[in-house]
């Protein structure tokens, strides 16, 4: 299996620009019955098509070549090869698009304009502009660009509330794949919550079977009513091309990421101070459950918003504001498109009845705060970056395991830390008799001086011990 992210490379990214819409020859109209769906989408692809555009990125790259395979002689029977002198070498790119807002706020994927040098838009109408990167967001693979229209007011898509689609809902795929041009597809939603696609860290989609193909990445997914439901960002494929599984951001994780890039503001979403499990059907079967839904929580913050709410170990969590949650990453997503400043209600289930909690919607705090710090002095941790675990640093390195502790951030090259073979990520967690639990521990023991250091970390699910010295 092959999960594919559909941006056109270079060769073709030079093809066909969008061309205009042609005039309709007869009046026509959306859909709006069963009984009518024989007609004609034109109406709703003429009002959507001009929101969506083409993304251009350019970046250079640099290449070594050999000395030797400079010469004419050698390059002569054995072509160009890489080697040992550096050589600039332009890689582009192609994509899509869609405004979002009159005055040139564009959202694509992240992964169409990464490390790129220069990005262009091309409108539906063929004119060109230069866009600037306003922000990224890897956790969910969405960028937001910005171009200068000047006094004009531009086409742009509305959300729809994608929370509200159903399996089975109709829908238009628009985007410009192999760069033949605008190209319209459509389909249906064929799942609303797929979340073990493993395409980037917030893992919840839009299934579709609406064609989308290289060169559609960032284009748009788009509702009856014609406003936007997703951002196409994947495809499952075996070839390449198109085999009818699409996946597209819900429009509501891209808002998100739309009104903090509108605000200037760091988009910071909201902490739920609790872990979980996905249920299968041996856990629903030991907690008298009809059938494996929701996640078991397994691990309760003290003092967190969950904890707060009244939420306990042993509890399984059915719905957020009614919508179901199937996983852990379902939850996440549920909680993650929420405003921080509310409330969210859980429907949770505990020893059979079912109840409702509120759940305060806040940041991830700094607690305790991180005391980044990188390790001074001749010990074997010289050169690390270390810092205290707090639930918002946790969320920006996107750690994976225990929210607690001392973690490396970084190692220095050539310094002690480095050649000992730590790594970031890895936990420190022991130090000779000394437990860790803040990095001003870890500075006071390794203040202290030793002959000899025995060192305990944890990384993934080992724990690993060095030792060092006589």
């Amino acid at each position: 299996m092959l999960i594919r992210r559909p941006t056109l490379p270079a060769a073709l990214a030079l093809a066909l620009l969008i061309l205009p819409a042609a005039p309709a020859s007869a009046q026509r109209t959306v859909p709006d019955s069963r009984e009518q769906i024989t007609l004609s989408y034109a109406p709703l692809v003429k009002r959507a098509a001009p929101a969506v555009v083409n993304i251009y990125s350019r970046r250079v790259v640099q290449q070594r070549v050999s000395p030797l395979l400079e010469d004419p002689l050698f390059r002569r029977f054995f072509g160009d090869v890489t080697g040992g002198i550096p050589r600039e070498r332009v890689e582009q790119s192609l994509g899509s698009g869609v405004i979002l807002a009159a005055d040139g706020l564009i959202v694509t994927n992240a992964h169409v304009i990464k490390d790129a040098d220069e990005i262009t838009v091309v409108l539906a109408d063929r004119r060109e502009f230069p866009a600037k990167l306003v922000s990224t967001d890897d956790r969910v693979d969405l960028a937001v660009l910005r171009i200068d229209p000047g006094r004009e007011r531009l086409p742009f898509l509305e959300f729809h509330d994608s929370d509200d689609m159903q399996v089975g809902d109709l829908v238009l795929a628009i985007g410009n794949p192999f760069g033949v041009g605008q190209t319209v597809t459509s389909g249906i939603v064929s799942a609303v919550a797929r979340t073990a696609v493993g395409i980037s860290d917030y893992n919840f989609f839009i299934q579709t079977d609406a064609a989308i193909n290289p060169g559609n990445s960032g284009g748009a997914l788009v509702a009856m009513d014609g406003r936007l439901v997703g951002i196409n960002t994947a495809i499952f494929s075996r070839s390449g091309g198109s085999i009818g599984i699409g996946f597209a951001i819900p429009a509501n994780m891209v808002r998100t990421v739309i009104e903090a890039a509108g605000t200037g503001g760091k988009l910071v979403r909201p902490w739920i101070g609790a872990a979980g499990q996905t249920v299968t059907g041996d856990i629903a079967n030991s907690l008298g459950l009809t059938r494996p839904a929701g996640v078991l929580v397994n691990q309760v913050k003290p003092g967190g918003p969950a904890a707060q709410a009244g939420l306990r170990v042993g509890d399984v969590v059915t719905a957020v504001n009614g919508r179901p949650v199937d996983d852990p990453d379902s939850l996440r997503y549920r909680v993650a498109t929420l405003p921080i400043g509310g409330t969210a209600s859980l429907t949770v289930l505990r020893q059979g009845r079912e109840q409702q909690l509120s759940l305060r919607l806040i940041g991830p705090p700094e607690d305790p705060p991180r005391q980044q710090t990188t390790i001074p002095g001749r010990t074997p941790l010289s050169g690390a970056e270390v810092a205290n675990l707090n639930p918002a640093l946790v969320e920006e390195i996107r750690f994976n395991g225990a929210g607690e502790g001392v973690v490396i951030l970084n190692v220095q090259r050539g310094t002690p830390a480095a050649s000992l073979g730590f790594r970031p990520g890895d936990i420190v967690l022991r130090v000779n008799d000394t437990e860790i639990g803040r990095v001003q521990d870890l500075l006071s023991t390794l203040r202290e001086g030793a002959r000899r250091w025995t060192i305990s970390i944890r990384r993934g699910d080992q724990t690993l011990t060095t030792t060092v010295g006589g």
